[in-house]
């Protein structure tokens, strides 16, 4: 019998196959290999799928491509149904357009804790510095190493040290950081029972803070977050967002101020869509309904 995977890796993608192949070369060159690829494609055409096939060889895990109809911005859409498909006890996320560090897998798995979900960080990188990323450059590390970026085309900023501090002061700065453990899509993880008990994503939530929400129903049924932003790092490849609005954003500012001012911790916008369940579960003590096998 096949064991089942540590994780469950997540990430969405729409048209931009150039960097999809980037982000599966990332999870190719990965120090653990014991986890699943859930591509959640909200819509791409030939392209992408075209690229997932000529890299799927090159990959030593296994990945899954959960393909949606092209309807406009529905990624939450797109994570419920990866979030239905997986496999593993332990969900990690990202984008499509950030290339995780070689230990970005481990770390997730190594800091993960019950009843909590983990917060990770990025490093921006301007157009220039994306393009000029290539498969070797991802291979050995170069993309993550600060010299290297500035010289092409990364401006030096006090944000390098996400690409600089060792271990030990990496450690510190999440120990001192002002910033909010939130759940952020370019990288967080959390325990499937959890996430079914708050129903996953509101689907809803157009682009804009809609990975914060989910976030703010976990804490607010007792999961809170660690900050992992100076060690589970990810470079973030720039890219247009027509997709923005400030209309989107304005909705879901709405939404969010409403979960917070309830303590809202399940959406009927979500995995079920439907009022909570009798009997579900708070504070992380389980899920609402039995767990998927996947």
């Amino acid at each position: 019998m096949t064991q089942p995977p540590v994780a469950s890796v997540v990430f969405t993608t729409y048209n931009q196959p150039a960097w999809l192949e980037k982000v599966l070369l990332g999870f190719a060159a990965q120090s653990r290999r014991d986890f699943e690829i859930l591509i959640a494609d909200d819509g791409s055409g030939e392209d992408t799928r075209a690229c997932i096939e000529r890299l799927r060889p090159r990959l030593p895990m296994p990945l899954r491509h959960l393909w949606q109809p092209d309807q406009g911005f529905r990624k939450c859409q797109a994570l419920n149904m990866a979030i239905r498909a997986s496999a593993a006890d332990y969900l990690i996320f990202t984008d499509g357009d950030c290339i995780p560090r070689a230990d970005f897998v481990a770390t997730h798995l190594r800091l993960r804790r019950p009843g909590r979900f983990l917060s990770g960080g990025y490093h921006k990188l301007p157009m220039e510095t994306s393009r000029r990323i290539g498969p070797d450059d991802i291979a050995s590390g170069r993309c993550f190493d600060a010299r290297w970026l500035r010289a092409h085309g990364m401006p030096a900023t006090r944000r390098d040290l996400k690409l600089t501090a060792p271990p030990r002061l990496a450690w510190l700065l999440d120990q001192v950081s002002p910033a909010r453990a939130s759940w952020n899509g370019h990288g967080a993880s959390g325990w499937k029972r959890d996430i079914l008990a708050v129903n996953g994503f509101d689907e809803r939530m157009r682009y804009g803070g809609q990975d914060r929400e989910f976030g703010e129903r976990l804490r607010n049924a007792g999961i809170r977050g660690i900050r992992i932003r100076h060690r589970a790092i990810v470079v973030h490849l720039d890219h247009p967002r027509g997709y923005a609005s400030a209309e989107s954003i304005a909705f879901n500012r709405r939404l969010r101020a409403q979960t917070r001012r309830r303590r809202l911790t399940w959406t009927e916008h979500g995995l079920q869509q439907q009022p909570q369940p009798d009997g579900a579960a708070v504070a992380g003590l389980g899920p609402a309904w039995p767990q998927p096998a996947g």
